[in-house]
């Protein structure tokens, strides 16, 4: 029988009314065929493991990703998937996160939520839980046929280092600018096996070092200097630099000393578009000729959930600089495209 690992962190998806003060609060989760019947009719095997206290998904930081990390890394040979149950604000940030985390993946590590809380009459809880558990447990000549981290809502799987939350009152709350879907929920399950990451052969390996020492400067028609520098001369590692189109930034000669002397300082800056759909080309235009020369990065067509945990886990592999810049161009787990 399959087996698979329900991980609650928290989130919507485990609220339910209390009947006293109709106040939502979470439910037990290790009695979820209690509220979620139908699960009785899949042949799975399944078990809970609970947080407590359950977290809200805007406290989530590198240390609760670390405790996810490794409980599927100690599970992983006892279960055929994992499927995680996640509020839908930091959820793309835990599945970007947990991608690098874990390295030769071979599994399916399926993150869902909902919009509203599994006890509702229009609850889209119940369809979310119960097509990843299916997604989780799918196979084709007996390996798993999503060896990858995943998020499945509203009907679509999307790879999790690809997905950004896009909409806070639809169901439709995920979408995947620049990457195809990777699955589709409608009468029957749709596999688009082309976009699917391949296998690894490799050992699953766990990697939990994170450096969050990092900023962010968004530009804007008339940023000041104050603002600029109050990130470029901080005491940050990093700065991811969110720009206008293609990677393109205003040409002032006090920004671009600002950036300059940032990296001369031993820090990476790495360039994303502030467009969600759309790839940085460094270079295009002259308004991004000079970054290209002083040694910023392409950040390629990363979301800014890929590009933050990316960062993290980098830095923390303890590399040279020099070999952390060269990763960052680089596809470790298919979040970015470089062509």
């Amino acid at each position: 029988m399959t087996k698979i690992l329900i991980i609650y962190t928290g989130g919507t998806i485990g609220m339910v009314n209390d009947p006293t003060n109709g106040m939502l609060i979470p439910f037990d989760f290790q009695q979820i065929k209690e509220n979620v019947p139908e699960l009785s009719r899949l042949d799975y095997d399944l078990d809970v493991h609970s947080f407590n206290p359950v977290l809200d998904s805007s406290n989530m930081d590198p240390e609760i990703w670390k405790t996810l990390a490794e409980l599927v890394y100690h599970k992983y040979d006892q279960y055929d998937g994992f499927v995680i149950l996640h509020g839908s604000d930091t959820m793309a940030f835990t599945a970007s996160a947990l991608s690098f985390m874990l390295e030769n993946l071979a599994k399916p590590v399926v993150l869902t939520g909902s919009q509203l809380p599994i006890g509702e009459i229009r609850t889209d809880a119940k369809e979310n839980l119960i097509t990843a558990l299916e997604i989780a447990a799918t196979k084709e000549d007996g390996k798993a046929l999503f060896p990858e981290v995943c998020i499945y809502f509203d009907s679509q799987l999307f790879r999790g280092n690809r997905s950004i939350k896009y909409n806070s009152e639809k169901f439709e709350a995920f979408r995947s600018p620049n990457y195809p879907i990777l699955a589709e929920a409608g009468v029957h399950l749709q596999f688009y096996r082309n976009y699917i990451l391949k296998a690894s052969k490799g050992e699953l390996k766990l990697h939990t070092n994170f450096n969050s020492n990092i900023g962010v400067l968004k530009l804007y028609p008339g940023i000041t200097p104050q603002a600029v520098q109050a990130i470029t001369d901080s005491k940050v590692d990093a700065i991811i630099l969110e720009t206008f189109g293609s990677g393109n930034t205003t040409t002032a000669q006090w920004f671009l000393d600002s950036l300059r002397q940032a990296i001369l300082n031993g820090k990476i800056i790495i360039d994303i578009s502030q467009c969600k759909k759309g790839s940085v080309q460094l270079g295009r235009y002259e308004t991004s000729r000079e970054l290209l020369k002083m040694g910023i990065l392409s950040g390629y067509d990363l979301t800014f959930e890929a590009t933050v945990t990316k960062l993290m886990f980098v830095m923390g592999l303890g590399l040279s600089i020099e070999e952390s810049r060269k990763l960052m161009e680089e596809s470790l787990r298919g979040e970015l495209t470089k062509d």
